[in-house]
């Protein structure tokens, strides 16, 4: 039976991506020998690793832009820490919209004055802050582009006079924005890109070298730029399955094409969701996630039928997350229309059984 992976993370990828990843892994290159074995300091790997950081320019249209493309390791978590180091001298500026912003703010505190410039705490993160003003002399001001376990997203950013820095760890390739308007972008790649082990971290140069402390070389920035992303050994497949991840959208047809395919998944889902009694959306409409639709039962003494529908039909990794409850899907690029379908399919069926 077909499974249809909702999973909100580690992302489901193309077909063909896993192929020639599993490939590599005994016969990378037709050298005969493993990817995860052979030098990461080899002609082929080195070519890889290029690729990858030119293929993420390149998509988000920031190639010749002053930018720089980095693959590292730690995860968006590490990354809420390396933000903080490298640009935080005296205050930064936070929207707070759940629970990775306040793991990031929680970070920041350690190293300078962090002003909340915006908070959707008071309904449970179910919506975007509006209506905030963001104060002058800041280092930067920091949001989170989507909020994978509540189900929101911005649909605008904030304009700013000071560097702006998105964690768009689940939309980052996702759809079409002016990337140009973030100083600094970082995405674990297990949401929307690659296998967990790799964080993709997108810089304008200009706006590094501004603090007064001392870096330690595994966390500053420019040193990771001055060793192109191989201060120390990266790791080799996540990096590899990345850039096949990457040339996979660019043959698509790039953002522009999965964001049409993307809206087509989040319409079809989103309607049934609001034509059907059985179910209800946890977050504000207008904030919704293209990429993670969070939703409850009406009843939930529907719930053991629900489920067992959903296990019939191969549906995998519904469940919301502990601090919303009911259930999230999570359609990240790979995911097809085909397997959203099937999950309105089981969610009408729902309905009928009355």
């Amino acid at each position: 039976m077909k499974k249809h992976n909702f999973s909100a993370g580690p992302c489901i990828l193309p077909k063909e991506v896993l192929l020639k990843a599993s490939e590599s892994v005994m016969d990378f290159n037709g050298s005969g020998l493993s990817l995860i074995e052979i030098s990461h300091r080899s002609k082929d790997f080195v070519a890889v690793m290029e690729n990858a950081r030119s293929l993420a320019l390149e998509l988000l249209d920031l190639k010749d832009k002053g930018y720089k493309a980095l693959f590292l390791q730690g995860g968006a978590s590490m990354e809420f820490l390396m933000v903080a180091y490298n640009l935080l001298e005296k205050k930064a500026g936070y929207l707070n919209t759940g629970t990775w912003s306040d793991k990031a703010i929680k970070e920041a505190k350690l190293f300078g004055d962090v002003v909340e410039v915006g908070s959707s705490k008071d309904e449970n993160f179910k919506y975007i802050p509006k209506g905030y003003s963001v104060p002058s002399g800041l280092d930067y001001l920091h949001i989170t582009s989507n909020n994978t376990i509540f189900g929101t997203q911005f649909k605008k950013f904030p304009k700013t006079d000071c560097p702006l820095v998105c964690d768009m760890s689940s939309d980052i390739f996702s759809r079409s924005l002016d990337f140009s308007q973030f100083d600094l972008i970082y995405a674990g790649a297990q949401k929307n890109m690659g296998p967990a082990g790799t964080t993709l971290v997108v810089v304008k140069e200009e706006i590094l070298g501004q603090v007064s402390r001392k870096i330690p070389s595994m966390l500053d920035y420019q040193v990771h730029i001055s060793k192109d992303s191989m201060f120390n050994t990266p790791p080799v497949f996540a990096v590899y399955t990345s850039m096949l991840t990457l040339e996979w959208l660019k043959n698509l047809g790039g953002i522009a094409a999965i964001e049409e395919i993307n809206e087509k998944k989040a319409r079809l889902l989103y309607s049934e969701i609001d034509l059907n009694p059985v179910f209800e959306g946890f977050a504000n409409v207008e904030d919704r996630s293209l990429m993670n639709a969070t939703f409850n039962l009406t009843d939930d003494v529907l719930k053991t039928t629900f489920e067992s529908l959903l296990k019939e039909a191969g549906i995998n990794g519904l469940n919301g997350h502990r601090s919303v409850g009911g259930y999230r899907a999570s359609m990240y690029n790979a995911l097809s229309l085909e397997s959203v379908g099937v999950l309105v399919d089981v969610m009408s069926e729902m309905e009928r059984r009355g």
